[in-house]
């Protein structure tokens, strides 16, 4: 069973804890990518995933709750909760739908924070936070970090921490971004152990790519996709300017 689909189990228990109605029209979920603008405003540099086109930002909205998850397959989606329970998990636009209702559902229910992505100049500043936050938490470790997040990468570069970073995208796998060499994603597992801790972007739990990072070091996830199941299995996630 993936995580997810274990995800899909504790939703459900929460749904039903909630004596929700599956099929209420209440209950609708709609679900759609955004726009470049929309996801990240217009922030101080242009080399962010969203601003490049190759990843979107799919936002559910289900009651007053709001959830985000990144993903590289847009699309368009509106039903129950009961059809977003009954969704197989089996393409990266479905899972991210059943991500984001995810944030948006527990978010409705105020037991997270921060399902919505910072925009124009919050992600400076959430990059500003991060090195002090490592260092208190962590001293000067060794960090594998998985995802090219701009902004944070080059924080913790001019922190003088010691990084490897990975992504999945090959436009950027072997450039040198933000100071640091970028490399293939096929390395986290050797990465994760070079490491003392591991940074990652939340995609890996989408994906369930996570297990590689799993080599005896903490792993804290960043960003808004990992809200949820961050939540639902007691994951470190830090998200310091998210809405």
């Amino acid at each position: 069973m993936t995580l997810l689909e274990e995800a899909k189990i504790k939703l459900s228990q929460i749904v039903e804890s909630q004596n929700w109605a599956y099929n209420e029209k209440v209950m609708i979920v709609s679900a759609r990518d955004l726009t470049p603008e929309e996801a990240i405003g217009k922030p101080d540099r242009d080399d962010y995933p969203l601003l490049t086109g190759k990843e979107v930002m799919m936002e559910a909205r289900l009651r007053d709750g709001i959830g985000q998850a990144f993903t590289d397959q847009p699309g368009h989606f509106e039903g129950t909760l009961s059809d977003v329970l009954q969704l197989p998990l089996d393409t990266n636009f479905r899972r991210a739908v059943f991500v984001a209702t995810l944030n948006a559902i527990m978010r409705s229910l105020q037991q997270l924070e921060a399902t919505v992505h910072c925009k124009d100049k919050e992600p400076a500043l959430c990059a500003q936070e991060l090195p002090a936050y490592i260092q208190k938490k962590y001293g000067r470790p060794k960090i594998a970090f998985v995802g090219l997040q701009p902004a944070l990468i080059e924080a913790l570069n001019n922190a003088a921490f010691e990084l490897k970073v990975t992504d999945l995208n090959p436009d950027n796998i072997g450039q040198i971004r933000c100071g640091v060499r970028i490399e293939d994603a096929a390395l986290n597992s050797q990465h994760a152990r070079w490491a003392d801790i591991v940074l990652s972007t939340g995609s890996v739990l989408v994906n369930d790519t996570y297990h590689e990072l799993q080599q005896g070091k903490p792993v804290i996830y960043y960003g808004v996709t990992a809200a949820g199941l961050a939540k639902l299995f007691n994951f470190p996630r830090v998200c310091f300017c998210g809405h």
